[in-house]
């Protein structure tokens, strides 16, 4: 039950975790000149580490913002393809005649293209 004194919480973390707490402070050791400087020296690497990771997520952010945009016009035309199939398949087994039956048709395709 007692904790042996050589035991570090770090001991306890999965290798993944340990290899990421790593790299995290390794990408935190630029700044050592600032943090050395701290009354807290211990407080101050770990909001470095904050900044590091804040660098990361703004990053990837942007990468998303780049990789967004082409994806939404393929799902656009993925829509406007789906919704053609759609029309066609329900205008040939209903074959609506009269504009009544063709705006039924047209609400029946919309409801369609939900699913």
């Amino acid at each position: 039950m007692f904790r042996d004194k050589q035991e570090d919480w770090k001991d306890f973390l999965s290798e993944d975790a340990k290899q990421t707490l790593v790299d995290i402070f390794e990408a935190t050791r630029k700044h050592r000149g600032a943090y050395m400087q701290a009354e807290d020296v211990k407080n101050a690497q770990l909001w470095c580490a904050i900044l590091e990771l804040k660098k990361e997520i703004a990053g990837m952010s942007e990468l998303l913002k780049r990789v967004e945009e082409p994806f939404k016009a393929i799902v656009a035309i993925g829509e406007a393809e789906k919704k053609k199939a759609i029309e066609a398949f329900v205008t040939e087994i209903i074959k609506p005649e009269e504009e009544e039956e063709k705006a039924a048709t047209q609400k029946l395709v919309e409801s369609l293209m939900k699913f």
